[in-house]
């Protein structure tokens, strides 16, 4: 007795080529939103004067520029970031610390 091996048949590129994708949508970019510190640095950039954080994130609100997510304590965060930002890249930051709690644009 023999036993015959049966193979499947590949699909050539043509057969494949042949088989219809589903096209992808076209979509547009999403407007990409803005970060606190990013809409931090708008804000006293726009201002006459030195802001603390909780006056920054008042002003971003009121300009629509960031709102807060739904944490507790955005301008702890915003102060931390701000902080941060100022210990990282020393001079070439944005902002600079003029009195305690507050900050201003370079």
């Amino acid at each position: 007795m023999s036993t015959k091996k049966t193979t499947k048949t590949k699909a050539t590129k043509s057969t494949k080529a042949a088989k219809k994708t589903p096209a992808k949508k076209a979509t547009q970019p999403k407007e990409k939103k803005l970060s606190a510190i990013d809409a931090a640095a708008q804000v006293l950039a726009s201002a006459k004067e030195p802001m603390n954080a909780k006056e920054m994130i008042e002003a971003m609100a009121a300009k629509a520029l960031w709102t807060s997510p739904g944490g507790q304590t955005p301008w702890a965060t915003l102060y931390s970031a701000i902080i941060r930002e100022i210990a990282l890249k020393g001079k070439k930051a944005r902002f600079v610390k003029t009195e305690q709690g507050k900050f201003a644009v370079k």
